[in-house]
């Protein structure tokens, strides 16, 4: 149960800042405009929906990606590590809550398809951009593919465990984020940006911890053949 929490915890920390449910529903609720509560919140499970099936998918298929890349376990740590922790230093010096660059691009480019705020037309854009890059970015499939590679141990059960944490840290982002789409202009009333920015920060600077951490197991496994070499010379 240990190894289960402890990759729920990992996932979600490291995937709440940059999905930052609050801050995407300020784009949301742009974007759907004046329409029927129903259809925002039926908007909002298809997005939850499809974030769930989506990180689930790059969860599962992460370590085939880097097998077939013929990129190792430690490589990917490292490296994965260094820009998880750049991307929590970019958030924790963030000078406000307001969602990233890469969101509000991909926001601007669907405005003009959306314009009337059809609801049919809404539908059919719950994957793209709603889901990715708008919920879900780049940044999430770095991260998770980390993460991924980080929850692979000695034992099949182990391994199991360690990647139903991050499922399941993935359902409950999931559930956050159909929350804030769904009431999102009820929130975006009721929740200050100074109190949701004082979040997000706090989560950052963990966000940075488990970069650093992650890029020093990597670190650590490839260093290790070399110390091992030099003693035994």
């Amino acid at each position: 149960m240990f190894l289960l929490w402890k990759y729920f915890a990992l996932g979600f920390s490291a995937l709440l800042p940059l999905i930052n449910p609050l801050g995407s529903a300020l784009i949301f609720l742009g974007l759907v405009g004046n329409v029927p509560i129903d259809a925002y919140r039926a908007l909002a499970r298809r997005i939850a929906i499809n974030t769930v099936i989506f990180l689930a998918v790059v969860e599962l298929v992460g370590s085939s990606i880097l097998g077939f890349f013929g990129i190792s376990l430690p490589i990917m740590q490292f490296a994965g590590g260094i820009v998880i922790a750049m991307i929590g230093w970019s958030l924790l010096n963030q000078k406000d809550s307001a969602p990233s660059q890469e969101k509000t691009d991909a926001a601007e480019a669907a405005v003009p398809a959306l314009t009337g705020h059809e609801i049919n037309r809404l539908q059919e854009k719950a994957f793209y951009p709603f889901t990715f890059p708008i919920t879900a970015g780049p940044g999430c499939i770095v991260v998770m593919l980390t993460l991924s590679v980080h929850a692979t141990h000695p034992t099949v059960t182990q391994t199991i465990i360690a990647h139903l944490g991050l499922f399941l840290a993935t359902i409950v982002l999931s559930g956050s984020i159909y929350f804030c789409y769904a009431y999102a202009p009820k929130i975006t009333r009721a929740i200050s940006p100074s109190t949701a920015h004082g979040i997000l920060r706090v989560i950052a600077f963990i966000l940075l911890c488990i970069g650093v951490q992650i890029a020093w197991n990597g670190l650590s496994s490839l260093l290790e053949p070399l110390l091992n070499h030099q003693q035994i010379t």
